[in-house]
């Protein structure tokens, strides 16, 4: 294996027990999100047929998430961060098991799987941070960009490709409520493999086990709450590569990110007469895409120019929802989900590995948070008004608009002062890296730390 990973930089954070430990699980779990992928859009058009049905019902996991995305943030840098990951993994699956056995067993209706959703996505704004956070706990420095490399390869390998054709099967075999309980198994392995995590990382008592916070007054019920989600929020205030990159996500998601989501499976089941298992493989492609992308990422030395490159990787990502508009066969659809996610994936493989060299450890699940609930905050919007709006205007028009203003829109925010600050920096080193943050200026004008490795949507 050794020699493998020599020569596949994407794997060679494998070399880690611990990290090995976490991405199975992971790899287990996104199956499992894959075949709900297919299975929600597929239940809800089952049972209403409009996009606007499903527009509410993806608005409804949405907005408990980001109700208490920044309190998954401050739990996330509290407490540890294996267990925070544990807990939301429970709550997930028991309610992804509740939706299929409702499904299984009886006449289900859209306000089921919006109510169970929203438990679901109450469960994602404690995950998620904490995940983000804990990679940083678990990867050395240098092997942080083929850490998210393979992160952006085993993500749509397992829930953009096997799981969505895995969805399609299940649903046209045996319905869309076993694919609800196949899922909610697959979080069983999750949990198994971060509770083995945890005995791994019962080191010698001087050493921090993963996700554990390093500070001495980590879990302390002394620190404000508010106070710790205001020290998140003029981090990112005072850095405007940051907040514009949020600002930039959430107006760009705002545009095409509900048309993508809600009118694709509407385009191939509707107009392009295709089955479960085409949509199935809509999504697949996808995948292929965002693991093409990685592997070609994890290969190649991180630009210098790593935020134009970032930028100019996401505008073409949003262009190729253009393409689903102009999609007249269900290979065309393949065709433009393969190019957003391999453009997506770059830039987010990017962009990941710019804020883990920049943003300070002790901030990162506060960071993360914040980026989430604002780059995501009108996504429940988006899902909403994709559905009327494509009723008013039609669904390959609406796809077509969002493509080319989604773009246009990453481009506008590329060119603002300060968003290419970074550009020819370098992160600091891991032993001084904490001092060099403590005394870090306000003001990403000011000099940052630097060190001698390159940095790499």
């Amino acid at each position: 294996m050794g020699s493998v990973l020599s020569h596949m930089k994407i794997l060679a954070p494998l070399r880690l027990r611990a990290f090995r430990i976490l991405w199975t699980g992971m790899t287990v779990s996104l199956v499992g999100d894959g075949v709900t992928l297919v299975a929600i859009a597929w239940q809800v058009y089952q049972l209403a047929g409009t996009p606007a049905a499903l527009g509410i019902t993806l608005m409804a996991m949405s907005i408990p998430q980001l109700l208490l995305l920044l309190f998954g943030g401050v739990v996330s840098d509290r407490f540890e961060r294996r267990r925070v990951m544990l807990a939301s993994d429970i709550v997930r699956g028991s309610a992804l098991l509740a939706l299929g056995v409702l499904c299984v067993a009886g006449k289900p209706q859209v306000w089921h799987l919006a109510a169970i959703g929203a438990v679901y996505g109450a469960g994602n704004a404690f995950f998620a941070p904490a995940f983000d956070a804990l990679v940083p706990d678990l990867v050395p420095e240098h092997l942080r960009a083929q850490a998210n490399s393979l992160d952006q390869f085993v993500r749509p390998l397992a829930a953009r490709l096997l799981g969505p054709a895995l969805g399609g099967w299940i649903i046209a075999g045996v319905g869309a409520g076993w694919a609800f309980i196949a899922d909610a198994a697959t979080f069983g392995v999750s949990i198994a493999c971060l509770a083995w995590l945890g005995k791994v990382a019962a080191a010698p008592a001087q050493a921090p086990a993963p996700g554990a916070d390093p500070r001495p007054d980590a879990g302390s019920a002394s620190a404000s709450v508010w106070g710790e989600i205001r020290e998140g929020f003029e981090f990112v205030r005072t850095r405007t590569w940051l907040w514009a990159t949020f600002a930039a996500a959430t107006l760009s998601y705002l545009v095409f990110l509900g048309p993508a989501e809600v009118l694709l499976p509407y385009l191939v089941k509707g107009e392009l007469g295709g089955s479960a298992a085409d949509l199935g493989m809509v999504f697949a492609m996808g995948g292929l895409g965002a693991i093409t992308a990685s592997v070609i990422v994890a290969q190649r030395a991180m630009p210098a120019r790593i935020m134009t490159c970032v930028y100019a990787a996401w505008s073409i990502s949003t262009l190729a929802v253009a393409g689903y508009g102009l999609a007249h066969a269900t290979w065309q659809a393949m065709l433009a989900c393969f190019a957003f996610n391999a453009f997506e994936s770059a830039g987010l493989i990017l962009w990941t590995t710019t804020k883990q060299g920049f943003v300070p450890v002790r901030l990162y699940g506060r960071v993360s948070s914040l980026e989430s609930l604002i780059a995501t905050g009108l996504m429940p919007v988006s899902y909403v008004l994709s559905g009327y709006v494509a009723g008013i205007a039609g669904t390959r028009a609406t796809l077509i608009g969002a493509g080319l203003l989604g773009a246009a829109i990453n481009t506008a925010f590329y060119f603002l002062p300060g968003v290419r600050a970074v550009e020819g920096r370098r992160p600091a080193a891991p032993d001084a890296r904490a001092a060099a943050q403590a005394a870090e200026p306000a003001s990403e004008h000011a000099a940052e730390p630097v060190a001698g490795r390159a940095l790499p949507a």
